[in-house]
């Protein structure tokens, strides 16, 4: 009896387990839509960042803080959805993403990193070294949009 008990114990854990592990596999559409959501609110916060280092925008030290906490957040988000299984989602994702995922990487390193920077010299309220910070951040997207992204028309 307690043989037969334990089997079908056994039995009920392994079926729960096959099932959690098939729920926990995330779809490639929705990898998709996660890595998307982050980018819009990279752009959402770093957008008037930019607009003020370009003088297009009053600068006001207190928002470039706030803001540059945020992309901290939010830039180290997008990078789990660039997964293999995704290449073939509609996506501005080129190509590229997946044939070179040593450059890619680097690429996501370098924009988490000059957004590290940016945090840092957002503490001082060094006006000139914000702008220069801002823009290094801009670089790096733009060099990742430029390598990775498809151009938008």
């Amino acid at each position: 009896m307690k043989k037969r008990l334990l089997i079908v114990v056994m039995s009920l854990v392994l079926c729960i387990g096959f099932a959690l592990s098939a729920i926990a596999q995330v779809k490639p559409a929705t990898l998709v839509k996660q890595r998307q959501a982050a980018m819009t609110l990279l752009g959402k916060y770093f957008g008037p960042l930019g607009a003020m280092a370009q003088d297009k925008a009053p600068f006001d030290a207190e928002i470039v803080k706030r803001n540059a906490l945020l992309l901290e957040a939010l830039a180290k988000m997008p990078w789990d959805g660039f997964q293999e299984a995704t290449a073939n989602e509609k996506s501005e994702a080129l190509p590229s993403v997946f044939k070179d995922p040593a450059k890619f990487k680097k690429a996501s390193e370098d924009t988490q990193a000059a957004i590290a920077n940016l945090v840092t010299v957002s503490k001082t309220g060094d006006t000139p070294a914000l702008k220069t910070a801002i823009g290094g951040v801009g670089k790096t997207c733009g060099g990742c949009h430029d390598n990775f992204r498809e151009k938008k028309q």
